[in-house]
């Protein structure tokens, strides 16, 4: 595949890389990598080539610096609990794959041939890893000012201004299913759930995953209640059993207080 115009993502950005290798880089997944030192070795030849995940590292937190500094500014009466929950919401997944695909990210990736057979270009994982990794070039090439007005602007900006909009005590949609799992277990008087795979199918390249989730009442005991969900990778799959997990609680929940709506009647009838 012809490799792409970068000028276009540099628009995109809002930066001109003063040094090109860190746009490069940033995009380069590790199966280009690994197959370029592969394909190098077979010619007798040995090269290490660099890859986004160090850059991942580091724009992940960046892009926690940025989105705090503005919760902290915009709420400044909000306790850290509710600060990390807004956070964890905001740099979600899920928001962080809408401005990857406005971005087109996608077709700018440097993927090994067997990523790119896999549909590599489309999967959210990779698109938001790149993310993250631009975030941290545009940092190195030109100090935090950059990446911050873009995240402000094309990352959390449209969601910043409805949670300022919203009620104090309106609930945030969930983003993170095994951390509301792990709350709502623990308020309903259950121990911590616990993840265990169950099965991996699949060539290397394209593997599925499927995660079994229990709950107990007890160390040692058995499950009072168990799901399974499948995904690409083992964190996909358990967010999926956890989600499934959270609707029976949620379920539980409801039940049980709809049972006290109805015994309150009766008593009061009587």
């Amino acid at each position: 595949m012809k490799a792409p115009n970068l000028s276009k993502l540099e628009d995109a950005l809002g930066h001109a890389f003063r040094d090109p290798a860190l746009l490069e880089l940033a995009l380069t997944h590790s199966s280009f990598a690994r197959e370029a030192e592969s394909q190098a070795a077979a010619k007798g030849e040995e090269i290490v080539v660099g890859d986004n995940e160090q850059l991942e590292f580091l724009g992940d937190a960046v892009l926690g610096l940025v989105t705090s500094q503005e919760l902290y500014l915009r709420f400044p009466k909000f306790q850290e609990g509710q600060l990390s929950k807004l956070r964890a919401y905001l740099v979600s997944e899920k928001h962080l794959f809408v401005a990857a695909k406005r971005l087109k990210i996608g077709r700018y990736l440097r993927l090994g041939r067997g990523e790119e057979l896999s549909g590599g270009r489309d999967k959210t994982a990779l698109q938001v890893d790149a993310l993250e990794a631009l975030l941290a070039a545009m940092y190195l090439d030109a100090g935090l000012e950059k990446p911050r007005a873009f995240v402000l602007e094309k990352v959390i900006g449209g969601e910043m201004r409805k949670l300022a909009r919203r009620k104090t005590d309106s609930p945030l949609p969930v983003t993170d299913y095994k951390s509301a799992l792990q709350e709502t277990s623990h308020a309903s008087g259950f121990l911590q759930p616990s993840y265990a795979v169950v099965r991996e199918q699949g060539p290397q390249h394209k593997k599925t995953f499927t995660i079994e989730v229990r709950i107990r009442r007890a160390e040692k005991s058995r499950p009072e209640y168990s799901a399974e969900a499948e995904g690409t990778t083992k964190k996909k799959a358990e967010q999926a059993a956890a989600e499934i997990a959270l609707k029976y609680l949620q379920s539980l929940k409801k039940a049980r207080a709809a049972a006290k709506r109805v015994d309150k009647d009766t008593a009061l009838e009587s």
